[in-house]
């Protein structure tokens, strides 16, 4: 299997001078993206003595030379860690600890025990000589591990997913195979870099030779449309937040583009019906397409909405390549139409969690990743999500661990104890917001919980801030001291 760097190389050396990457003010050929990838390899190894099997912290910022420095450490064997610019110090540091990179580039963090590198310290190499389109290189090993990347687990620990260069370039394949990507396509990317949704499509695109917009973010919709029209955008990617967003600042202005939209992927959270059958009549000719999957298992089953109208309230069949299967608890395929736990195989799937042995053995039943989802499958083939793993709140496609904020609060001299929940957020824009209950210690509040949130703030990234707070005189435990966090969360509104 080829690797996404070298199918990059490839597009370099087929149509070098066709436009890779650009952003509204800087653009970069095929050309000069494989010029660029390998400077910054070069760098890596000769000025940071970066050898193979070493680690990186990557600031997942979206300007161009993320784009070079990410492929070069593909292509010199260093692993990738992408972590979001404002990541807190707390995750960064538990990261850091776990993994112990040996440069971080893109962070001003003090007292790391490694090199550091300004990200804007390679913008100069994008261009710099060093390939032609006949030169051989040597790529990266298909088992490889690429990228390590951090979700947070229930228990509020993260996690460090592991994604061989196989992993990512099947999931790549898996999904332009699905959306029907074209080399001629031009896609916007206006989704966060650090996740793998937004990832995924950068990898997608550059993979398949299209040209690749790279915009902030969806927040700015003159700019997104005008971008739309200059470059004449053929696809891009989106969560349900973007499009609530989109359409609330927008109203339905995407339908005057619905003649050269090709395609939409849609992923990361789940969107209401009257949304799906919204963009099933203002974009008609357009593939919508969303996925179900996890950064573990990217994209194992997709929907079309024209194709599969009649079974929106699934999330669609198991994904090309990918093979899912509903299995009891002890891990035996069960009959369609019994309820049981969602389990993947295929080469896009994760080999297992860094450093978490315990863990690599029970998230596997053979072969088959155990999503922690569970689900039905129909006589058709379709399945239904029945329930998201039972305690992460899902923030605009972000996920967010309950026991990450309750140790923020349970910090507070005001708080005695507390337990965090996920509620329909009040905007109607992100899903899922939290919502905080709260035993308080004898002692006013004199501002309510304004003061709380804004020392949760401080501390944690605005998504992961409770939106709610609700006093109870004590969190609901069972006999052995558990928290009964399911029965909060179906009392709330």
């Amino acid at each position: 299997m080829r690797t996404i760097v070298e199918q990059i190389f490839e597009h370099g050396r087929k149509h070098p001078d066709k436009l890779a990457l650009l952003d509204g003010t800087n653009t970069m050929t095929y050309r000069e993206v494989c010029q660029g990838i390998l400077a910054v390899s070069d760098r890596l190894k000769k000025e940071y003595a970066m050898e193979k099997g070493d680690a990186v912290i990557l600031a997942a910022d979206k300007q161009l030379s993320f784009v070079t420095v990410y492929f070069a450490c593909h292509l010199s064997g260093i692993i990738v860690l992408p972590m979001a610019p404002d990541t807190n110090d707390r995750r960064f540091r538990l990261i850091y600890d776990k993994v112990r990179p040996k440069l971080v580039i893109g962070f001003d963090k003090a007292a790391v025990n490694c090199r550091v590198a300004a990200l804007s310290a390679f913008e100069t190499l994008d261009k710099e000589s060093g390939f032609t389109e006949m030169e051989p290189f040597s790529f990266p090993s298909p088992m490889d591990i690429a990228d390590i990347i951090f979700t947070t687990g229930t228990t509020g620990e993260p996690k460090g997913v592991q994604l061989t260069q196989k992993n990512i370039a099947a999931a790549a394949g898996n999904i332009n195979s699905f959306v029907e990507n074209r080399e001629e396509d031009v896609e916007m990317l206006a989704l966060p870099i650090s996740h793998s949704f937004g990832l995924g499509r950068m990898r997608c695109a550059l993979s398949k030779g299209q040209t690749l917009v790279i915009l902030g973010s969806f927040a700015n919709m003159k700019r997104f449309f005008r971008f739309m029209e200059k470059y004449h955008v053929t696809g891009f990617g989106m969560v349900p937040a973007s499009w609530a967003m989109i359409k609330k600042l927008s109203d339905i202005k995407i339908q005057e583009y619905a003649g050269q939209l090709r395609y939409i992927e849609i992923g990361s959270s789940p969107m209401p019906m009257e949304d799906k059958q919204l963009l099933i009549r203002i974009l008609p000719d357009t593939r919508i397409c969303m996925h179900y999957g996890l950064t573990e298992a990217s994209r194992s089953c997709f929907i079309e909405f024209h194709k599969d109208a009649g079974h929106l309230d699934t999330v669609g069949k198991q994904s090309p390549n990918m093979h899912v299967e509903i299995r009891n608890e002890e891990g035996k395929n069960i009959p369609n139409g019994q309820e049981g736990e969602i389990c993947v195989k295929g080469d896009a799937v994760t080999l297992g969690y860094y450093q978490m042995e315990e863990e690599n053995k029970a998230s596997f039943f053979g072969d088959y990743f155990r999503t922690g989802d569970w689900g039905i499958r129909d006589a058709q083939g379709y399945i239904r999500l029945i329930s998201r793993k039972k305690e992460l709140i899902n923030v605009g496609g972000k996920k967010v661990s309950p026991a990450e904020v309750e140790e923020v609060l349970k910090d507070m001299p005001q708080i005695r104890d507390c337990v965090c929940v996920g509620m329909p957020d009040p905007e109607g824009i992100l899903g899922e917001v939290v919502k905080a209950y709260v035993v308080l210690e004898d002692m006013k509040l004199d501002n309510g919980f304004e003061d709380i949130s804004r020392e949760v703030g401080k501390v944690l990234e605005g998504y992961k801030v409770p939106v709610a707070y609700e006093e109870i005189k004590e969190v609901p435990r069972t006999s052995s001291g558990k928290v009964q966090r399911l029965s909060l969360k179906k009392k709330t509104k």
